[in-house]
């Protein structure tokens, strides 16, 4: 019997690139203000204004545009122009627009796993984004769940394992964040994957639960299926 009745995924950043885009973005926000702020300051302004409207806006490319528009009406004290709003829209448009290119070794590794155990895709973010990008990835046939949800938190996955009839203890998180993907999984006594990604929003940071139960780290999602080996094989000796 395996050890895991789901494992599931995180989508930006874990199967496909994703932060990136926002950084680029952010790049041509520093330009578009450079006039007014040094680079520095209009980072930590554009983040103030994004953490205080997540409550409102939720995640995702659409709320990022709203900040980058607050932020430069508040760093010019209102003197933007039409054109740089309109400059801010296009950036977010492209962002919208992008290619989803996966991330090396996941077509492999997610149609491979698909044969062994039911996966599930959990994402958070606008709901027509994310499912454009899940149609456009190519992965969707390998997934017997998709769940895109406005938030992370324990509560949230524990409301899903509850209605997908999933105990915690035979779950499996697999993604690239720690405050997202791990922390709150491992806090219902769920097993979580890390999986760094070279790009983090600050946001999602946070410290390594080491030696945690349930815990483990991979360099890639290549490694994955090696790792599901040896904790089935670990099952089998002790049985």
């Amino acid at each position: 019997m395996s050890r895991f009745d789901a494992i599931a995924f995180d989508a930006d950043d874990t199967l496909w690139h994703n932060e990136r885009f926002y950084a680029r973005a952010q790049e041509r926000f520093r330009a578009l203000l450079a006039h007014y702020h040094s680079p520095d300051w209009i980072d930590q302004r554009l983040y103030q204004t994004e953490m205080r409207n997540l409550p409102h806006f939720g995640y995702g490319i659409k709320a990022f545009a709203l900040s980058m528009i607050e932020t430069a009406v508040e760093l010019t004290e209102g003197r933007i122009s039409g054109a740089d709003i309109q400059t801010i829209i296009d950036a977010a448009r492209e962002m919208l627009d992008a290619e989803v290119e996966l991330l090396e070794g996941v077509a492999a590794t997610v149609a491979g796993l698909a044969g062994a155990y039911p996966l599930m895709l959990i994402t958070k973010g606008d709901l027509r984004d994310q499912e454009t990008k899940i149609a456009r990835s190519g992965l969707a046939p390998y997934f017997r769940h998709v769940e895109i949800v406005s938030d992370k938190s324990t509560a949230s996955y524990g409301a899903l394992l509850q209605r997908h009839g999933i105990a915690p203890e035979r779950f499996l998180m697999v993604g690239n964040s720690l405050r997202s993907d791990i922390l709150p999984v491992l806090a219902l006594g769920a097993s979580a994957v890390y999986v760094p990604f070279e790009l983090t929003w600050a946001h999602e940071a946070a410290e390594r639960p080491l030696g945690r139960p349930g815990y483990y780290e991979l360099a890639h999602l290549g490694l994955l299926p090696g790792l599901l080996a040896t904790l089935e094989q670990a099952d089998l000796q002790a049985s």
